[in-house]
């Protein structure tokens, strides 16, 4: 498979795992004490233990590891993993069955994202701190399959004692690194770990083919998004005549009108509606895609201090559709329920709303933040550049229209949401 890495092969335990473990504790020993050894450790867990005896970590030491759970939601997120995660388990599935085994999924720094296993195996985690929100890198604990995999970029096995703290030499695990299929850029790794007894030579071919399909389905998940962006852009490209080109949040460029062929273009670190300088292109108009950014190169007379980047119209008249008209065209879709009373809350609110006030206008429950920064990711992945977070809020140059029905009743009636039912005691406009 194209872009495929090479395994770390098996830990060569022949058909006795104890007595391959007990040659590793001898080896293990050995090293840390700067002795003579029997064997030597495999290249990359010599690598790795050099690594962290240059660092000066006590192998004998375990401190539990960095964990912080406020952000979980937010990483998650942005790690781009969300979209494998069901792939990830299902391929991994029948290692954890036996209930030996924990399958964990980490970003690209080796915090541990999720995981799954019996209560048994997860009590057993929970001794080493090995839970959602903690730090596996290599450099917090040691040699292990998350860390050593996203160091060396590779799929890899750690069995017993090629654990560098000793406290971890009764696990063996099994880790392969997930890189970005666009860039080649590690975003994470995925994880089997279990009791040192349970080491299959089989695991890590396993959890590197998964990591490895789990790039085919995030290849075919950018395809996919990029197909929707063109076939929103293609009309408003072929009208306007003139040099353009509909990117994704990333710049990943999706259709290209009246210009030479691009890739990518280095979009602003905050892109919003209106003027921004790019590379390559000079001062540029951005205007906000259903998925992205239309991208027009302007000359500095062409632009209009004054004018708004977008406006914004939201028809809840029947069923919720949303409309967005900027300089070079219109686009129009259909929205969810849920979405629409969030844009309604935003079109009241102006200023904007908190995650702890969005949860009480939603649910009434303002402790729901977690489900509000979850659904406003999705919304602000779908509407790029015209929702701002910290508060949440239109952007900069958004105009906001709302079509409310004649009959106040009529407002999103399926809605049970607080703040929609206070709207519905408003006036029409």
């Amino acid at each position: 498979m194209a872009g495929a890495s090479n395994p770390e092969p098996a830990v060569a335990v022949g058909d006795d795992p104890r007595r391959y473990a007990m040659l590793l504790s001898e080896v293990y020993d050995a090293t840390m004490a700067g002795g003579r050894s029997p064997a030597k450790p495999r290249p990359v867990i010599a690598d790795s233990w050099n690594r962290l005896l240059d660092s000066g970590i006590d192998p004998e030491r375990h401190d539990p590891p960095d964990i912080d759970r406020s952000g979980l939601d937010l990483l998650r997120q942005s790690s781009g993993l969300v979209t494998v995660l069901e792939d990830i388990t299902r391929g991994l599935e029948s290692v954890i069955a036996d209930g030996s085994n924990i399958l964990v999924v980490a970003d690209a720094r080796g915090r541990v994202l999720w995981r799954s296993g019996t209560p048994r195996v997860l009590g057993n985690a929970d001794r080493l701190g090995f839970v959602e929100g903690a730090d596996w890198g290599e450099s917090a604990v040691g040699t292990n399959a998350i860390g050593t995999a996203l160091v060396s970029r590779r799929a890899v096995q750690i069995f017993s004692a090629e654990h560098f703290l000793r406290s971890h030499h009764a696990w063996t695990c099994a880790g392969a690194p997930i890189r970005d299929p666009r860039t080649g850029h590690v975003i994470g790794a995925v994880d089997v770990s279990g009791p040192a007894s349970t080491v299959h030579p089989t695991t890590i071919a396993l959890v590197d083919l998964v990591a490895r399909l789990a790039e085919s389905q995030l290849r075919e998940a950018h395809a996919r998004t990029l197909d929707r962006l063109r076939a929103v852009a293609a009309p408003m490209l072929a009208r306007l005549g003139e040099p353009a080109l509909a990117v994704d949040p990333e710049g990943w460029v999706a259709a290209v009108d009246s210009m030479p062929p691009h890739n990518r273009i280095m979009l602003p670190q905050k892109a919003g509606p209106g003027r921004a300088w790019i590379p390559a292109l000079g001062a540029c108009e951005l205007e906000p895609l259903s998925g992205g950014w239309l991208v027009r190169p302007v000359s500095d007379a062409a632009h209009d201090e004054g004018a708004a980047a977008a406006e914004l119209t939201l028809d809840l008249r029947q069923q919720p559709v949303l409309e967005l008209a900027g300089p070079s065209g219109a686009w129009r879709q259909d929205i969810s329920p849920r979405h629409a009373e969030i844009l309604l809350v935003l079109a009241v609110h102006r200023a904007g709303r908190t995650a702890p006030e969005l949860a009480a206008d939603l649910y009434g429950d303002r402790s729901r933040v977690v489900t509000v920064r979850a659904e406003m990711s999705r919304l602000r992945k779908q509407l790029v550049g015209i929702i701002e977070a910290q508060p949440y809020r239109f952007g900069d140059g958004i105009g906001v229209r709302v079509h409310r029905p004649a009959d106040p009743a009529a407002l999103l009636p399926s809605s049970t949401a607080p703040a929609v039912r206070l709207a519905r005691g408003q006036s029409a406009t």
